[in-house]
């Protein structure tokens, strides 16, 4: 398989209880710890006739934002994939809940 040139990359991450999956052409581990960061958000024409409620919510979230910072425990999955989709945000992830993670050093003993 030949290795794309700009890869694109489907970020799927818990938010305030809603699942968001949005398309990125950057994705990498943050400076800030427990974080990673995404930029450059893909999102479908404006020219499109049919339009999508949540891909609107998500323009609408993201307007103005040049880099996200999302904690490493609310990512669910980081696909490389061929070519952007639909962004959306699904309410009530169901059953997908954060895994608990303790960024805390441990006690010294």
């Amino acid at each position: 398989m030949k290795k794309e040139q700009n890869p694109i990359y489907k970020v799927i991450f818990l938010n305030q209880g809603s699942v968001y999956e949005i398309y990125v052409k950057q994705v990498y581990q943050s400076e800030l710890y427990g974080f990673i960061e995404v930029e450059e958000f893909i999102f479908g024409e404006r020219s499109q006739v049919v339009v999508d409620p949540s891909e609107e919510k998500l323009k609408a979230e993201f307007d103005g934002v040049t880099r996200s910072f999302i904690p490493v425990g609310a990512i669910i999955r980081i696909d490389e994939v061929n070519q952007g989709g639909v962004a959306k945000v699904v309410n009530g992830g169901g059953n997908v809940a954060p895994f608990p993670i303790n960024f805390s050093p441990p006690p010294k003993s």
